[in-house]
């Protein structure tokens, strides 16, 4: 019996370590290459279950309607990282076991969606402007999103298909901000939007690289890592920095309150940050990265490339999403929905 007793005792050791040895993550889709999860299971003996959302929607709806859903590290976007450490669905992280944080760059560093970063690590960034094919467009044509408002781009315009991206388009032309809760300056942004109607011809979030590199649509807004993808086919594209203020948006990691093996999240995070990993995903996914030791062993013509990395003197033009009420988001949809139906 005690020989059974110790038997069954070092199985059940055994099955309880083997499960503890993995890591349960949930990001964006197409973000992480699976070179990177193999390297990571490789390198560590941890296996890795990989699973991906498309929205931060979707991703806080899954985390909200369980109490302990299981996973160990999640990649929300910084107005929902701003969400979910505020209603206290993130673990607070300690730096310490992150060896490699030393390697981010401060310029995403205490922004006002997370201070101290005591709840999230940046992985990836990017930012929202406008771009014009030069078949059809002198290149220094638009500077500024109020030029998009101008007769001769009638059934022209490409808008992404985001709400919060197009309104805060037209909060800034109205010298709101972008994350502007007052109901009477979201309605205003709607008027205003509304205006611009008769210049749009679609609105576009996926598939944009085949509709830019085959010059279907010439003149709007895009995200600058889809446009710079684009770019290396059609080299007729050209990216541009509003002068009157552009999204800035950031996708970090992060432990939710109750992930079973916080452990392994803090050596996943870890490794993430590491240069040489950082520079291989860069490469791979062909996002901007945060990670500044990364930034400076890619190659030249990555790093000096101005539509991938602006200038901080241009990025001080930039706005971060922050959270806003339930109240607002509901405005804003309400408004989103019937600016389309009278598209």
């Amino acid at each position: 019996m005690k020989l059974l007793f110790i038997l069954g005792f070092l199985f059940s050791t055994a099955v309880y370590a083997a499960e503890e040895n993995v890591l349960n993550l949930y990001t964006w889709s197409g973000v992480i290459p699976e070179f990177a999860i193999q390297q990571f299971e490789k390198e560590t003996g941890i296996k890795v279950n990989f699973s991906t959302y498309d929205s931060n929607e979707i991703m806080y709806a899954k985390l909200k309607a369980a109490k302990n859903p299981g996973y160990d590290v999640i990649e929300p976007s910084s107005y929902y990282i701003d969400r979910m450490r505020r209603q206290d669905m993130l673990l607070k992280i300690d730096q310490s076991k992150l060896p490699h944080f030393k390697n981010l760059d401060p310029e995403f560093l205490n922004k006002n969606h997370d201070p101290h970063n005591n709840y999230s690590i940046p992985f990836i960034w990017g930012t929202t402007g406008i771009f014009v094919n030069t078949h059809n467009y002198p290149a220094n044509s638009i500077s500024r999103w109020t030029d998009i408002w101008d007769k001769k781009y009638e059934n022209q315009l490409m808008l992404l298909d985001d709400s919060r991206e197009v309104f805060s388009m037209a909060l800034i032309t109205l010298g709101y901000s972008v994350n502007d809760s007052n109901p009477e300056h979201i309605r205003q942004a709607y008027l205003k939007l509304k205006e611009l109607l008769p210049n749009i011809k679609v609105f576009k979030s996926d598939g944009v690289i085949t509709i830019l590199i085959d010059e279907d649509i010439t003149v709007g807004m895009v995200w600058n890592g889809d446009l710079y993808k684009s770019q290396r086919e059609n080299p007729n594209l050209v990216f541009t920095y509003p002068k009157d203020g552009f999204l800035i948006w950031v996708d970090s990691f992060a432990i939710p309150k109750n992930a079973p093996h916080s452990e392994n999240a803090y050596r996943f995070i870890n490794f993430m940050l590491r240069a040489d990993v950082a520079k291989a995903i860069s490469l791979s996914n062909n996002y901007p990265t945060p990670n500044l030791a990364a930034k400076k062993i890619l190659p030249r013509e990555l790093r000096e490339n101005a539509t991938v990395y602006p200038s901080h003197e241009t990025l001080r033009r930039g706005h971060y999403q922050m959270d806003i009420s339930d109240e607002a988001l509901e405005l804003y949809e309400m408004y989103w929905e019937k600016l389309k139906m009278e598209g």
